[in-house]
């Protein structure tokens, strides 16, 4: 069932192109946020938003994974759909619980990278990725 979860699906080439420079895209537009807190984290500060009451040190480390080091795995396409899940996961955070209260304009931008995310985790990360080689 995992490797089921795992394969991409056959794309015609047009369609795989398309993924990969969404793919590629969106996640070197995410890594700019999750580089931005990772060097804040690393410099020393340690206080971030607890918006799902898990303590502020953890919501830092795990949004740092999700926008940084599930970036890279996305770009890459190696454990997409699972990499798509942790920033699904944090987007929707982003959008519903941290900008819930506010107005549209300040949920547009995570609303696009949520639109995204979720558009690839149904596509698949495509033929051009890793994933693709490896359950061939």
């Amino acid at each position: 069932m995992l490797k089921r979860f795992l394969k991409p699906i056959q794309l015609p080439a047009s369609v795989d192109w398309a993924v990969l420079i969404l793919r590629v895209g969106i996640s070197c537009l995410m890594l700019t946020h999750g580089y931005a807190k990772l060097t804040n984290f690393l410099g020393g500060d340690h206080s971030f938003a607890d918006p799902i009451g898990i303590g502020e040190e953890l919501s830092y480390v795990l949004t740092i994974f999700a926008e940084f080091g599930c970036s890279i795995l996305l770009i890459l396409g190696l454990g997409s759909r699972a990499a798509l899940l942790a920033l699904i996961f944090t987007m929707a955070v982003v959008v519903f619980i941290v900008h819930g209260p506010d107005p549209f304009d300040k949920k547009e931008h995570g609303l696009l990278f949520l639109f995204a995310y979720i558009a690839l985790f149904l596509t698949g990360p495509g033929r051009f990725s890793v994933d693709s080689r490896l359950y061939r």
